[in-house]
């Protein structure tokens, strides 16, 4: 199977076929998860940070590493620290824009081929806590302009400040 036919498979049958489809998706420049222009928060040579495209909560984000990883114990210590440090901040700015009550962080990079990554998932004061927050039902991403923008900025000053 070529490459061009992979793109019709879903993630899940991308993993289990040993493909990353994190890898894939960047290739072919949005192929498998869309475009993430609108939910883009930040980007370097090591991470970027975005909205999910299918939240389990408004507010719901995720930090991939650049290169690929299959998770935080292949990742050089500096791409993890730089995960913990930002994923810090976005809790911090989470609750503020959104008035969430808590941020979730889960990180499972599950199957044969995956990308490391690390999602936040905001907890509102109206939601009961415990685990099943990381297993709500997905949803649609909506786009909302204020709340990303407000977002976008801190974490950009957050960012400009701590560079090395």
């Amino acid at each position: 199977m070529d490459e061009i036919e992979l793109l019709k498979l879903t993630p899940g049958e991308l993993v289990d076929r040993g493909i990353c489809p994190t890898c894939l998706n960047r290739k072919y420049a949005g192929a498998i998860y869309g475009d993430l222009t609108d939910k883009m928060l930040y980007k370097d040579n090591d991470i970027e940070c975005f909205f999910v495209g299918n939240p389990r909560a408004r507010g719901h984000m995720c930090i991939s590493t650049i290169e690929h990883y299959h998770d935080l114990s292949e990742a050089p210590d500096h791409i993890n620290e730089k995960i913990i440090r930002f994923a810090k901040q976005f809790m911090i700015i989470l609750r503020e824009v959104y008035q969430c009550e808590r941020v979730y962080l889960c990180s499972m990079c599950d199957g044969p081929m995956n990308h490391y990554h690390v999602q936040l998932i905001p907890r509102y004061n109206y939601e009961q806590r415990g685990s099943k927050n990381f297993v709500k039902s997905r949803t649609e991403y909506v786009f909302e302009k204020t709340q990303f923008f407000a977002v976008k900025e801190k974490i950009s000053i957050y960012a400009d400040s701590n560079k090395q």
